[in-house]
């Protein structure tokens, strides 16, 4: 964590401050490696975006997330399952069937959310796989979502009205290994992207999967919540406060 450590330094000797946000995917039901995230969260004050795939998220997780103030739950998808064919890359979200349908199950999963989690819903999509067909996105204000939240580097540029792109930039996760980055890419990508956008007070997104981190995944969730919770120049936020740096 030295290298992120000296680039947050630097900032506060700038006066400059950075924003973080956390989102994890694919929750649906309270496991152990739930119960972990929850509580390294909760014991550092971080905010957390639990993207939560409406049609298999189980009555016993609304219960569990219910008293939980650090917490907030927005829509994966529908039921987190592929429609791209055999070669392509995995979509639910995508132009594989009539636009109408998708926008019908992308509504049903938000309201079903909005029933089960109740005062705990954000107006946030969460495509699964990060992909979303580009015809779908302009309907998103009319099914009641604010924010798209999708991975990339660059901050997003959305042209949709009433609609905010608010992307992850840091995946902890090499899918290809499945097991964490090595820590020391990671706070080195980290400090990149902190000189890369804290001038212009754009947020940094770091995306976790809980229920597939090895040991070293938690270890570095760790490491970041307890270097930026007391650091002067890094801020942890929700997205409707912002993001304001």
């Amino acid at each position: 964590m030295k290298t992120l450590l000296a680039e947050l330094d630097r900032c506060a000797a700038a006066g400059r401050r950075v924003t973080f946000w956390l989102r994890d995917d694919d929750a649906v039901a309270v496991t152990a490696d739930l119960e972990r995230l929850l509580a390294l969260a909760g014991q550092w004050s971080i905010p957390l975006v639990l993207a939560v795939i409406p049609m298999p998220a189980e009555p016993e997780l609304a219960v569990r997330l219910a008293d939980l103030d650090h917490v907030r739950v927005a829509t994966h998808g529908f039921a987190h399952r592929n429609h791209a064919p055999s070669g392509e890359k995995k979509q639910e979200l995508g132009a594989h069937r009539p636009a109408a349908m998708v926008l019908d199950e992308i509504r049903l999963g938000r309201e079903r959310l909005d029933a089960l989690f109740p005062g705990k819903t954000i107006p946030m999509l969460v495509p699964p796989w990060n992909r979303i067909a580009a015809q779908l996105v302009p309907h998103l204000p009319e099914l009641g979502f604010r924010w798209l939240s999708t991975f990339g580097q660059d901050p997003p540029s959305c042209p949709v009205p009433d609609l905010e792109q608010i992307d992850c930039q840091l995946d902890i996760i090499d899918w290809r290994a499945r097991a964490s980055h090595p820590h020391e890419l990671l706070a080195a990508s980290l400090a990149s992207l902190v000189r890369q956008r804290a001038p212009i007070s754009a947020p940094i997104g770091i995306l976790s999967h809980h229920l597939a981190h090895d040991e070293a995944a938690w270890v570095f969730l760790a490491d970041l919540f307890r270097l930026t919770a007391r650091h002067q120049a890094a801020t942890w936020a929700w997205p409707e406060a912002g993001f304001s740096g």
